[in-house]
């Protein structure tokens, strides 16, 4: 389990330094599910905002062709690995990554006998209700939702009424589900103007797993570190390019990474 130091005047956390490894020029904290809940538990509320970041194999390969996406992850305030896959091509570098599915750990998050139920959470993104949703299945009773408009990825007035909106909603766990990159710009652009509350978790779609609005993998599937095929065969319209044109595009990363690594 991690370190977690307090520092003055404020109380913001930080991961200790022994616990973060570089693997593809991105540092990663080295914790795991429990590791990380008593880090983001540890966060008491009205805190200034701070984010994490999940990056899986699709992740990896856009931080390393676009230098603006890698800097929203390399500012993130956590960095947990999301994927298996990741997990064991860093073992081929030496490297411990220990995996931390987004979905899991959203799911441990909001049903944590430790998180009071009166807890505020706000999710950005998603479908209309999911805020309902997930206040029944997970017994909170202080969630909201903001539906921001699409293209925030490249409408700067779009993404800005985003921040505006959600520093207007003050909450401990800010639960950013519209998909990356945009879900890390929206957690920069807040955690730079430093007037938005809590810790934001860039997840993706890991709400919509928790509510059944997306079917899961089945546990096989997961430790068999093919999960991604369950998501082709239930998606394959939309994952088919990035699961089997764009992702594997990661093997040659690695050697990449391997040769300059000596």
């Amino acid at each position: 389990m991690s370190t977690i130091a307090q520092t003055a005047p404020s109380s913001t956390l930080a991961v200790s330094s022994a616990a973060r490894v570089s693997f593809l020029d991105l540092p990663f904290d080295r914790l795991d599910l429990d590791g990380t809940l008593d880090i983001l538990l540890a966060v008491p509320e009205g805190e200034r905002f701070r984010y994490l970041v999940t990056p899986n194999v699709d992740h990896m390969i856009r931080i390393a062709d676009d230098p603006e996406t890698a800097r929203l992850y390399r500012e993130a305030w956590l960095c947990i690995n999301d994927s298996r896959i990741l997990t064991q091509l860093a073992r081929t570098c030496g490297t411990d990554l220990p995996p931390v599915p987004g979905s899991d750990l959203v799911a441990a998050l909001l049903t944590h006998p430790r998180l009071a139920k009166d807890s505020s959470v706000l999710i950005v993104g998603g479908n209309e209700g999911l805020a309902e949703s997930v206040s029944r299945l997970c017994g909170l009773t202080q969630v909201a939702q903001i539906c921001p408009p699409m293209g925030l990825r490249k409408d700067p007035a779009k993404l800005a009424a985003t921040v505006e909106a959600i520093e207007a909603r003050p909450a401990r766990f800010v639960v950013l589900a519209v998909g990356s990159p945009q879900q890390e710009m929206l957690a920069a652009a807040l955690a730079k103007r430093g007037i938005a509350q809590g810790v934001g978790l860039c997840i993706g779609a890991g709400l919509e797993f928790l509510v059944g609005e997306r079917p899961r993998a089945p546990t096989i599937f997961r430790v068999a570190n093919l999960e991604w095929l369950f998501r082709l065969a239930c998606e394959p319209r939309r994952l088919a390019r990035r699961y089997l044109i764009d992702g594997p595009r990661i093997f040659k990363l690695v050697w990449d990474y391997r040769r300059r690594a000596g």
